[in-house]
């Protein structure tokens, strides 16, 4: 068998194999280099945040709160919170809008709102007074 039949051969045979391969992708095969040099890998260009603590934090802060706004408010404060902030799954509304919904001055609203958060701000902080109804 001549030279140039088997570098042919060879050349088949890794396009064959190559084919095989074709839906199967290493994450740690090289991609190409970055701009020092390294070897930059499918894993070192695709990133996954590792946030999931931070979200386990948000998730028991929002369960805190929700917790402290039933400990700590009177339902009138806490409706007002919870409409004003979005937390029935509703946009959160303006101090007007929740006014006029519940028949009341938007400065009373906003009364209501101020010290509400006042409360809820000793509340989550864990400093004494809890339970101010």
């Amino acid at each position: 068998m001549s030279r140039s039949v088997r570098i042919a051969n060879e050349i088949l045979m890794h396009f064959r194999s190559q084919r095989k391969l074709q839906g199967e992708v290493s994450l740690s095969e090289t991609l190409d280099a970055d701009q020092e040099g390294n070897s930059l890998s499918l894993m070192d260009v695709i990133s996954v945040e590792d946030n999931m603590l931070d979200v386990l934090d948000a998730r028991d802060s929002c369960q805190k709160l929700r917790q402290s706004i039933q400990d700590c408010l009177t339902p009138r404060e806490a409706m007002v919170i919870t409409m004003r902030y979005g937390m029935d799954n509703k946009a959160p509304r303006t101090q007007r809008e929740i006014a006029t919904q519940c028949g009341i001055s938007r400065s009373y609203v906003s009364r209501i709102e101020k010290k509400a958060l006042e409360k809820l701000k000793v509340q989550m902080e864990g400093e004494p007074g809890r339970r101010m109804k």
